[in-house]
């Protein structure tokens, strides 16, 4: 085995890359950063009749726009390519052939409609049909017939596959960095295909010949991959490989219920599960999530750090990782804690990155403003927003006035006396001399004590005429911003219409 740590994500361009399978790509990263090793892209394309074009490239932006690239792969070659399986299809054929010749594998001609068949026959006895040595002396195989035989009915052009044969009545135990041991009979086995009759090798077959070749130290997967353990194990003891380490990964869980995440679940509740968005399928990116804050939600789908500490960085992640922590038992995916990352993530973004992403959006909207304006209003509201997305709505009234004014709180607040006060509210106004928030404030509050009214009387009507209604951050610093041109307006405006029209 390799005495460097080697990884290797290997997923199958057959559509876009799930967050499940994202979260597999970032632990192999993050155990190959810990240990100072190499993080590689294997393309498995084995299935041409799934191949989805535009998959590969999807996979690799992904990887990109997450910020966890890989070092060895398609396009970065690093002494061990080709790095797509079906560049590699001429090296498989070969090695099914080395087990067939040392009795370990055998060729099988059963067709699909004789296998069919036998599985209907079993399951009309109540049993389940298994192709393994209880039964593949009876069937179509090389393991009943001499080898002149089978060499005539290949040259014949027969189909046929090659499976595995294992041996019957041992115990296999297997390690795994997460699971501990792992013991599985060998007759509860299948004799599965290694190589197909389209020439192409099963993943079982290619993945254990690439991570050979590749020199592969780690193989840390999905825990759907774990009921193949034992295969391939075995066939690591079959070539007379040393054999990698194991890990195998949670689940993650859907938020409700129970089972595996799916498309649907996202569909359903109205949050991706892409990392890009794919057709008419939602991605992170395109919903507005920031890749660190993916990064960080997933890293903690299934890793335990230790501590309370739940905001890591990436650099962070990569020395904290340890699989040692990695649970056993599924992750529930929880799209609120999802949001929660991406709002702290917000916070921490340098206002000027924020600036930028916000004026497409104000300008997309039909208005323009400067960088120091929009700076200001940003810092104001950014602690209620989880996305940038969040700004426009948070802050719409900094560029347009209200028109109309929200009816329960204009109901409340829009008392008999209140224009009254309004009016001389705004005379009030005309006569400041400094419209910055906190001269502004104490300048309003000191006018209140002078006349006697309550704060309830003023500042509850005053909110609702420059915003439209009974939100926003502090009055005195949106009113700065407006700045006093605005506010008379607004003011004059709301007293007309409410007056006018008071509920």
């Amino acid at each position: 085995m390799a005495q460097n740590v080697r990884v290797r994500f290997a997923p199958s361009p057959t559509g876009p890359l799930h967050i499940g399978g994202v979260r597999t790509a970032l632990f192999n990263y993050l155990f190959a950063k810990n240990k100072g090793g190499t993080f590689v892209l294997r393309i498995e394309d084995t299935d041409q009749k799934r191949f989805v074009e535009g998959a590969e490239s999807y996979i690799t932006e992904s990887l990109d726009w997450l910020n966890i690239p890989f070092d060895e792969g398609p396009g970065k070659d690093g002494g061990f390519g080709p790095y797509r399986q079906s560049e590699r299809k001429h090296l498989y054929k070969d090695y099914a052939l080395q087990l067939v010749a040392q009795g370990k594998a055998y060729y099988a001609f059963d067709t699909a409609e004789a296998l069919d068949a036998h599985r209907k026959n079993h399951e009309a006895k109540g049993k389940t049909f298994i192709y393994n040595h209880h039964n593949r002396e009876k069937l179509d195989n090389s393991l009943t017939q001499d080898m002149a035989q089978i060499e005539a009915r290949i040259a014949a052009g027969e189909d046929y596959v090659i499976r595995f044969k294992h041996t019957p009545f041992v115990e296999i135990k297997l390690q795994d960095l997460i699971r501990g041991t792992v013991t599985v009979p060998s007759e509860t086995l299948d004799d599965k295909v290694l190589y197909k009759s389209d020439g192409m090798p099963t993943y079982h077959l290619a993945n254990i010949v690439d991570d050979h070749l590749m020199e592969i130290s780690h193989v840390i997967r999905g825990e759907e991959w774990l009921p193949s353990l034992a295969l391939h194990v075995k066939l690591y003891e079959a070539f007379g490989w040393d054999s990698p380490q194991f890990a195998h990964l949670p689940l993650i869980m859907k938020p409700v219920g129970k089972g595996k995440l799916s498309k649907r679940d996202g569909e359903k509740l109205g949050f991706p599960v892409f990392p890009l968005a794919w057709k008419e399928s939602a991605g992170y990116r395109e919903d507005g999530y920031f890749p660190e804050a993916v990064i960080n939600f997933l890293a903690l789908l299934g890793w335990n750090p230790g501590t309370e500490q739940e905001l890591f960085s990436l650099e962070e992640l990569c020395s904290h990782f340890d699989l040692a922590r990695v649970n056993k038992s599924g992750a529930r995916f929880d799209p609120e804690k999802n949001k929660w990352f991406n709002h702290n993530y917000l916070q921490q973004k340098p206002t000027a990155d924020l600036v930028d992403s916000f004026k497409p959006i104000v300008k997309a909207n039909g208005f323009e403003s400067d960088t120091t304006t929009l700076a200001c209003i940003i810092d104001m509201i950014k602690e209620r927003a989880n996305f940038v997305t969040d700004l426009w709505s948070l802050s719409d009234y900094f560029f347009q006035a209200p028109t109309t004014f929200a009816a329960k709180p204009a109901k409340k607040q829009w008392k008999e006396q209140t224009p009254t006060i309004m009016n001389q509210l705004l005379v009030h106004f005309e006569n400041a001399d400094n419209f910055d928030s906190e001269p502004l404030e104490v300048y309003t509050k000191a006018w209140i004590s002078d006349n006697e009214y309550g704060f309830g009387q003023v500042m509850p009507p005053l909110r609702l005429l420059m915003v439209g209604d009974m939100k926003g951050p502090h009055i005195f610093d949106i009113m700065s911003v407006l700045g006093k041109q605005e506010v008379l307006n607004r003011l004059q405006y709301g007293i007309t219409t409410l007056s006018e029209n008071p509920s």
